[in-house]
């Protein structure tokens, strides 16, 4: 199974575009605009589906 990278469409702070891949481990991101870095993690499913 090959690793799969989940990549940010933009900074859940600024809203900006310029995210790069940080060294501050994996799954952090560093936004250029506002000079944050933040990980994205990926927890888990549902049990059952939502219904809306």
């Amino acid at each position: 199974m090959s690793e799969s990278r989940s990549v940010p469409l933009y900074c859940p702070y600024c809203g900006e575009e310029d995210l790069r891949p940080s060294e501050a481990g994996h799954g952090a991101w560093e936004c250029h605009a506002c000079a944050r870095v933040f990980s994205v993690k990926f927890t888990g499913l549902l049990g059952r589906a939502v219904a809306r």
